[in-house]
């Protein structure tokens, strides 16, 4: 392979063991973010699970340059400060919604949280957002989310539409995300968690992380939403310390 290429991406791939495989963990890439008309310079890192490991670098290029990666799902993490040294952070475990994100849809909170939990680590100065590209639908995917909504618009709720159509109410899985946390900040320094959902919680603490507090984050409630939002705290569990309306 050209050595050149070899020396700008040699120390930007890691290796973090995961029970299915090994993670290829490659950054830092600066990644300059519009955050309301203002810049907010990120530091982007992306995941891929692989069920081989690869030591040599030459050996994951070729590899990776054989397969179809945009057919599979990687995950990113987006860095904010001085992550690996400061003694308070905030993080966000946020799942990726294709609807919710991208298209701006108002069935969900979701791209709400997405913006608003990058606005809120900005404004702290020290933060990471992990976007879990496998968890879409709650992990059981777009396609089986397309027909997820189609119950919920017959009057299913989230949890009754997934449960229907032969999945679990919640399928999303943290563990590679706090290996790839453990390693870009070390295990003893605390982090604030952005979030609802105590599983969230659960499974940091569980994983033996310092969770130091919890930061909720309810907003963009409609008419469109506010089934979907209840659902979350009657049936998921979610904690409604502040929800605007409960």
């Amino acid at each position: 392979m050209n050595e050149k290429v070899i020396s700008i991406l040699e120390g930007k791939i890691r290796h973090i063991d995961s029970e299915d495989g090994e993670i290829y963990l490659v950054g830092p890439i600066k990644l300059p973010v519009n955050l309301d008309d203002q810049t907010a310079i990120f530091h982007w890192y992306c995941w891929l699970l692989c069920k081989e490991e690869t030591d040599k670098l030459e050996d994951i290029i070729h590899k990776l340059s054989g397969a179809n990666l945009a057919e599979m799902q990687q995950s990113s993490v987006l860095v904010y400060g001085d992550f690996e040294h400061a003694d308070e952070a905030f993080i966000r475990m946020h799942s990726i919604c294709h609807t919710g994100d991208i298209f701006g849809s108002k069935r969900c909170d979701c791209g709400y949280q997405l913006h608003q939990s990058m606005k809120m680590i900005v404004a702290h100065g020290t933060g990471a957002l992990f976007y879990l590209a496998n968890h879409e639908g709650r992990g059981i995917g777009l396609f089986s989310k397309a027909m997820a909504y189609l119950l919920q618009e017959q009057g299913y709720d989230t949890v009754e539409a997934n449960l229907n159509l032969g999945f679990v109410d919640d399928a999303r899985n943290y563990g590679d995300a706090i290996r790839v946390l453990r390693s870009i900040r070390p295990k003893d320094k605390p982090v604030t968690l952005i979030t609802n959902n105590p599983r969230k919680l659960d499974a940091l603490r569980n994983a033996g992380l310092d969770v130091a507090d919890r930061i909720p984050l309810w907003g963009d409630v409609s008419e469109y939403n506010e089934k979907y939002l209840q659902t979350k705290i009657n049936r998921s569990g979610h904690l409604v310390s502040g929800c605007p309306e409960q």
